[in-house]
């Protein structure tokens, strides 16, 4: 019984991952899509990320430069 349960399992269960991540594929690379991921890899670098203070000269312990 265990076998035939985890053999059912192992199969059923490895075809069912394959439709999931072909699904996922095919949801990326689906053409209506397409801008929405588009935009989504543009907001990293559109947005302004440094700090407040990355003009001012950085002092270190040590006195030494860089």
């Amino acid at each position: 019984m265990y076998e035939a349960l985890a053999s059912f399992a192992q199969t059923w269960g490895l075809i069912g991952f394959v439709i999931f991540f072909l699904g996922v594929i095919a949801y990326a690379v689906w053409p209506k899509n397409r801008d929405k991921f588009t935009a989504a890899a543009r907001s990293v670098l559109d947005e302004n990320t440094r700090p407040d203070d990355a003009d001012a000269p950085t002092d270190t312990k040590d006195g030494r430069d860089g």
